[in-house]
């Protein structure tokens, strides 16, 4: 098992491979579609994303006076932002993305250009990882919702496993290799 902790560097991303498993603690922001889509249409983002991971979550948060409480955030599937992920890469020096089911070819090879990792977190395990969200410290673009909005939290402990490295490698394309070698056969 291995750690990342806050603030995240890129000597540390760039020292992991796919398959391994790892605990990331510090800030993290959520990020979604309508995200995504805003900051690539040329909107500047409210936060510095230089060297900070985003996780593809809409998280379930109940606000109790001037206080979260995080109910579940689970990740949501990735592939939607697979438009926009490498220029986010690009453009905002992110270090990590963290969401479930994999991003496509474009990511990848974000990933090898600038030196990020996709990080796969249990899909079904939104309130477990509810849990390791120590705090919510503050909220942007609320005008797109609670799901859609930028979460800023302190996590510990956060488990994911790195399924696409900065070293071109990705889990999901040899999963799909190998099924289609198996389907290939019973075909």
């Amino acid at each position: 098992m291995k750690r990342l902790s806050y603030p995240f560097k890129k000597e540390d991303i760039k020292k992991l491979k796919v398959g391994d498993m790892v605990l990331i603690s510090g800030k993290m922001f959520t990020g979604r579609d309508a995200v995504h889509h805003r900051i690539h249409t040329g909107t500047k983002p409210p936060v510095d994303l230089k060297n900070q991971i985003i996780y593809h979550c809409g998280p379930v948060i109940i606000e109790k006076g001037n206080k979260y409480e995080v109910k579940a955030a689970g990740p949501t599937t990735s592939i939607r932002e697979e438009p926009y992920q490498w220029e986010v890469m690009r453009d905002y020096g992110i270090l990590g993305v963290i969401g479930k089911g994999g991003m496509g070819p474009k990511t990848l090879k974000g990933c090898k250009d600038y030196g990020c990792v996709y990080f796969h977190a249990i899909g079904g395990a939104a309130q477990v990882l509810a849990e390791k969200i120590k705090s919510i410290d503050n909220v942007y673009w609320k005008d797109l919702g609670s799901p859609e909005a930028i979460w800023e939290m302190t996590v510990e402990d956060f488990p994911v496993v790195v399924t696409m490295d900065s070293h071109g490698n990705s889990l999901h394309e040899k999963v799909q290799a190998s099924s289609k070698k198996v389907l290939d056969k019973l075909l």
